[in-house]
């Protein structure tokens, strides 16, 4: 029961499109005025919930009337502007309708330091603090650590992360540039933790309770600056193996089920449902427009191995459960 109220509270504003019915319009009108009520009662249902679990982190209150009308709608696109230590979320025109993080020159924990992934979680949006590297910001040309994957509430609120800001380390609640971050229906988060060389799955409560290669100790399997991972619908994982030039895919008993070494083959015989898993029921999904090596699965079921340098951020549309998924 608890699971199914919050999956409700979770899958964000409602899409419905009511125009062109005889006397709509003063009900369009006056769901329009109501929107913003609907947001803090969604948002704020989720906190509440959190909170009663003691999962949520204390935050300074933050008044709606900062939120705009066009925030979370089929259409905009979430980007993950890494160099300049934000997210965003931007109408098709270019006009910002939210943001998170305070700019290129702000190093603090109030921003994501060279967020390299965020994603839509019904109204809320997760997102990976992976940090920059040194000799690339002239102001800080030694680097800026972040090592958080964080979870911000419509109003800039921080209500759970895994990780500490500033912290290198592999312990519990530590990571070492996490690159990638996937909110799955367990409620659980999916870590792709790059210079740790491994995938986490994290519960609200922060106990690791998956991961890869975990008890897999062959050579062979072995991660190398793992750049992605995905959960695919038959429960296995899917991973970006970035500098083994390759993706994988890994059972939840930590073994490789199947490998796609260039040149990409098919690989799943059930693939359209994986397809469907990957596009339809996930949430809104962006990636840096600097940076993007994420395995994608095609409606025919070929592993797409994107190219590790792009210049597109993802454009968002609306999808299952009142969310909307990432297209190139």
């Amino acid at each position: 029961m608890l699971n199914k109220f919050t999956l409700k509270l979770a899958r964000g504003l409602p899409r419905e499109n009511h125009a062109g019915r005889p006397g709509q319009a003063n009900l369009n009108s006056q769901r329009r005025q109501g929107w913003k009520t609907r947001v803090l009662r969604k948002a704020g249902a989720f906190c509440a919930l959190l909170a009663a679990a003691g999962l949520l982190l204390p935050a300074a209150s933050v008044q709606a009337g900062s939120l705009s009308p066009s925030f979370n709608q089929p259409g905009n696109i979430l980007i993950a502007d890494q160099f300049n230590n934000r997210v965003i979320e931007a109408k098709p025109n270019g006009d910002i309708v939210w943001s998170f993080g305070l700019g290129p020159l702000n190093f603090s924990p109030q921003s994501i330091i060279g967020c390299n992934d965020a994603q839509r979680v019904g109204p809320l949006t997760l997102m990976a603090g992976t940090g920059t590297p040194p000799n690339v910001i002239p102001q800080i040309p030694g680097g800026a650590a972040d090592n958080r994957v964080i979870l911000v509430d419509p109003f800039g609120r921080i209500i759970w992360q895994y990780g500490q800001f500033g912290q290198t380390g592999s312990g519990p609640n530590l990571l070492s540039t996490p690159v990638q971050c996937t909110w799955l229906p367990s409620f659980h988060v999916l870590i792709t933790d790059q210079a740790n060389n491994r995938i986490i799955e994290v519960n609200l409560r922060k106990q690791i309770v998956w991961s890869y290669p975990g008890s897999n100790t062959n050579a062979g399997d072995q991660l190398n600056n793992p750049n992605s991972a995905e959960l695919l619908e038959n429960g296995n994982v899917l991973i970006s193996d970035e500098n083994n030039s390759r993706a994988i895919e890994v059972t939840r008993a930590d073994q490789i089920s199947e490998r796609s070494p260039p040149p990409i083959r098919l690989i799943f015989s059930h693939s359209p449902a994986a397809w469907r898993m990957g596009t339809r029921c996930l949430p809104i999904r962006a990636t840096p427009a600097s940076s993007r090596s994420m395995p994608t699965i095609s409606p025919s079921g070929n592993i797409l191995r994107a190219p590790t340098r792009t210049a597109s951020p993802c454009r968002c549309r609306p999808a299952r459960f009142g969310s909307a998924t990432a297209t190139p």
